[in-house]
């Protein structure tokens, strides 16, 4: 395990969560994730429900893109889709507003890794390094990824070579997100 990246979306989630918590005086409330069920849950209203991150159970890897690819993951990434469940967080990072992606639940778990090998799938065919998606923008045909060959964090819009580098590590990353409610 990555400790660093680790502890940086732990503390992201701790910044996303008490400033949840200052404006709104509860836990993040999500609609999006109603009715999927998950171990963050803690009440649900009629149409969402407030969630807490608890720590990842299960194998704390991503194995079956491994597997699929044979190819070795950066342990970021690896740290990164595996240190808790929480739900789908936004954030800025300096122009960009994103929404930072996590796993739910366990069978959330092994749908993100069918989405990794999927996109990683398409970026062979095209003949793109491989990256690997954290978050989404407002444009859907742009995506924040880590960089498989360099460990550095990218903006790139899909399917073509267009990535701009917006930090080192997937930790640096984190550690520069600013939460967005």
């Amino acid at each position: 395990m990555d400790e660093l990246t680790a502890q940086a979306l732990r503390d992201f989630t701790t910044r996303y969560c008490d400033a949840w918590h200052e404006k709104h005086h509860s836990w993040p409330l999500s609609e999006e994730l109603y009715g999927v069920p998950s171990p963050c849950i803690i009440s649900t209203t009629s149409d969402a429900v407030y969630w807490q991150p608890q720590p990842f159970v299960g194998e704390q890897n991503l194995a079956a893109v491994e597997r699929a690819f044979d190819i070795v993951l950066q342990p970021a990434i690896q740290t990164f889709y595996t240190t808790q469940f929480a739900g789908d967080m936004h954030a800025q990072f300096a122009e960009h507003t994103l929404t930072l992606l996590q796993t739910w639940s366990e069978d959330d778990f092994r749908r993100v890794q069918e989405n990794l090998i999927g996109h990683l799938v398409t970026q062979k065919r095209l003949k793109l390094s491989p990256t690997l998606f954290i978050a989404t923008l407002e444009n859907e045909l742009d995506v924040i990824s880590l960089c498989n060959l360099s460990g550095e964090v990218c903006k790139e819009t899909l399917g073509t070579r267009n990535r701009q580098v917006l930090a080192p590590s997937l930790a640096e990353f984190l550690k520069q997100l600013n939460p967005l409610l």
